[in-house]
């Protein structure tokens, strides 16, 4: 399904290794980690690769069709930090690195006892094992998962805690998506990797339903004043629909502690009831920030605080 990116990433993970990165070990001392390295390059062609064509398609169409005024970089500059460690860096790859082998161990124990793991894929054979079909019941499946650990993120005080940095942002762009607590990060990228592994999606796989995930939630968060149309807003979550979520007197208020909690999908919000289909061309960040309630400007500064209010000392 996604044979010319597999192609074009091994291409240019090869290069890099070969031409800069090897030698550089090498040099160092570190042939060790050539392996390792190797296997982090794949990573890093994404990023750069989401990166690039991020900034070249989504930047245009913030500059032509944006929800509000853009205030000037300095609101939302820490974000591209964010993108870049994000995007270039392994968390995702080493949850599902880590895991496999905790998985692995466990289905060994399964299999003694009679029982083995759920491969969804095999459900109906000849139809559910054709690649694309399977690849979008991954899809499907994960995003339920995501939906619920977002309704969590915003349910739990102390998980709230790290999630408010994400939407502290007042000045919201295609950036914003990657602005998370290092911990909140974590904490989702191992969720989502273990129940890839459970529900057995294979690596090719796991890499695609990352790198859909990514691009499509960047276009959620973006600056647009973009509305899917009454059809449209219930097949797939636009940028009207999530800036809802992250509006001020919206995104963490209620009884639900939120509403539009969706990540892809919004049917799990119509479903189960947290859906606020009205445009979401509002102001965006936290209540209690008109209060001077203070969430860092700074990457360390962002890192520390929420740390301090996860344990309630901010």
């Amino acid at each position: 399904m996604f044979d010319w990116l597999y192609w074009f990433i091994a291409w240019a993970q090869q290069g890099l290794h070969e031409t800069w990165v090897q030698p550089l070990l090498f040099e160092l001392g570190l042939s060790q980690f050539s392996e390792m390295a190797f296997d982090a390059l794949e990573w890093v062609v994404l990023g750069a690769l989401e990166i690039t064509l991020l900034a070249l398609i989504l930047g245009w169409a913030e500059r032509l069709w944006p929800a509000e005024p853009v205030a000037g970089r300095t609101a939302w500059r820490v974000d591209l930090l964010y993108t870049g460690l994000s995007r270039l860096g392994v968390i995702a790859l080493l949850m599902f690195a880590l895991l496999t082998p905790l998985v692995d161990a466990l289905e060994a124990q399964l299999r003694l006892m009679g029982l083995s793991r759920l491969q969804i894929d095999q459900i109906w054979p000849g139809v559910t094992d054709i690649g694309w079909v399977s690849f979008l019941m991954y899809l499907v499946v994960l995003d339920f998962v995501d939906y619920w650990i977002h309704r969590f993120q915003h349910r739990w005080r102390w998980w709230w805690a790290l999630h408010a940095l994400h939407h502290s942002q007042r000045q919201m762009t295609l950036w914003t998506d990657d602005r998370n607590h290092l911990v909140d990060d974590i904490l989702r990228h191992g969720i989502f990797a273990l129940v890839a592994l459970l529900i057995g999606v294979p690596p090719a796989h796991f890499l695609g339903l990352v790198l859909i995930s990514r691009l499509l939630q960047s276009l959620q968060h973006a600056n647009l004043r973009w509305h899917f149309g009454s059809i449209g807003e219930r097949l797939l979550v636009s940028p009207s629909f999530h800036r809802l979520h992250h509006a001020i007197g919206y995104g963490h208020d209620g009884p639900a502690r939120g509403c539009n909690f969706a990540v892809l999908f919004p049917v799990w919000d119509n479903m189960f009831g947290t859906a606020d289909p009205r445009p979401g061309f509002v102001p965006t960040g936290i209540s209690d920030q008109l209060e001077g309630r203070d969430y860092g400007e700074g990457w360390w500064s962002q890192q520390w605080l929420g740390l301090r209010r996860m344990f309630g000392q901010g």
